[in-house]
């Protein structure tokens, strides 16, 4: 809980529809802290919002919104964050645009430590999904605390690896914090409030929103000291995420995937303009300036895990999708046999079916060395 004085009115300048960031700042700047603002004539005012906003400032509305602000806050493990907080992420006031408030529920800490972005696209592939998964735990278990959206797909993935280590996960929503959203993600959501911290600019209640998700993304980047695309196409958000985080001055990194997979162009599109081309987390952990990694993490492949990835079928598979009749080919086997191993594989996780009778090889613990 947060009962700073002045709190209501710091929610108060923030609940007003039609009252932006950019003039709320301002009026901070000319005449300090909300209360000050609040005292003003609304001629003073007036240079900074239009009649509009004025009217709603005082409303009964406004007020009631300020209500139920106070009472959601006053539940355990709940924060509003203003700009004047100590509390306050330094890296966001090293953005353009940063929010004048931050709604906050888990673990505060997670606010102050060393973060990387891990991002990508909604509808993943299997082996994407396995690949944001694993290089979030080994960065969770090195100390950084993982930041993506909570969408379905990457980010998903990504949170679930940032919760299995010590680091665990910030998820920054395009809603209200207390908007589950997707509704798919629920059990995530909640873990995610339990373990690692949801945060969010949007007033509560806010519903999910076309034009939000693109604005929480610089949130995403200006939480971290990176941002790592997993898997992402062309006209993916991730990209915007990417492109936020090099304006701001982070560092920004990709995997790279098959030439022929649409869901590996705009990788292969920030690699081309000057990502780093990543293959394991280590290649991302010597690039944070400062960052001390835990050394005791796990980042390299079981004995077990390093021969199944070397031997039969799965050293002939490559990594493109494949089908039966060219294994059996490349492996001079028969269609029976291929068929068994696949199974087998597909069993252990190394290997996925795809539509098409294809078959593509799924690596295990890419978040370490290889």
């Amino acid at each position: 809980m947060n009962d700073e004085p002045g709190l209501a009115s710091w929610l108060q300048l923030t609940l007003t529809p039609g009252l932006g960031a950019a003039a709320i700042r301002g009026m901070l700047r000319e005449f300090g802290l909300p209360e000050n603002v609040l005292a003003r004539a609304r001629s003073d005012l007036s240079r900074f919002a239009t009649s509009a906003a004025l009217d709603a400032l005082y409303s009964g509305a406004v007020e009631a919104a300020v209500g139920r602000a106070m009472e959601w806050l006053a539940q355990p493990q709940h924060f509003v964050i203003n700009l004047a907080d100590a509390r306050y992420p330094r890296g966001l006031l090293e953005i353009p645009d940063p929010p004048v408030l931050l709604y906050a529920a888990g673990r505060l800490d997670l606010l102050q430590g060393a973060a990387l972005a891990v991002v990508g696209s909604r509808n993943a592939s299997v082996q994407g999904e396995s690949n944001a998964e694993s290089f979030a735990r080994a960065f969770s278990e090195a100390g950084l605390t993982i930041v993506s959206g909570l969408a379905v797909g990457i980010d998903a993935a990504a949170h679930r690896g940032g919760l299995a280590g010590v680091g665990s996960t910030i998820a920054v929503l395009g809603t209200g914090i207390d908007v589950v959203y997707p509704r798919k993600n629920a059990e995530l959501t909640r873990r995610v409030a339990e373990q690692g911290l949801l945060v969010s600019e949007f007033p509560l209640g806010s519903a999910a929103a076309a034009y939000n998700f693109p604005r929480r993304n610089r949130l995403i980047s200006g939480l971290s000291r990176g941002c790592l695309v997993v898997e992402a196409a062309l006209a993916s958000g991730s990209l915007i995420t990417a492109r936020a985080a090099a304006d701001q001055g982070r560092e920004v990194f990709a995997i790279p995937g098959s030439i022929h997979s649409p869901l590996y162009k705009g990788c292969h599109a920030l690699i081309k303009s000057g990502a780093k081309l990543v293959e394991s987390a280590d290649d991302v952990l010597a690039e944070l300036s400062g960052f001390q990694p835990n050394r005791q993490a796990r980042n390299s492949l079981s004995p077990g895990e390093a021969s199944g990835v070397e031997g039969g079928l799965l050293a002939r598979m490559g990594h493109d999708p494949v089908d039966i009749d060219s294994l059996c080919s490349a492996a001079g086997m028969s269609p029976e046999q291929v068929a068994a191993e696949l199974l087998r594989l597909e069993l252990d996780g190394r290997v996925t079916a795809l539509p098409g009778g294809l078959y593509q090889r799924l690596e295990k613990g890419n978040g370490g060395k290889r």
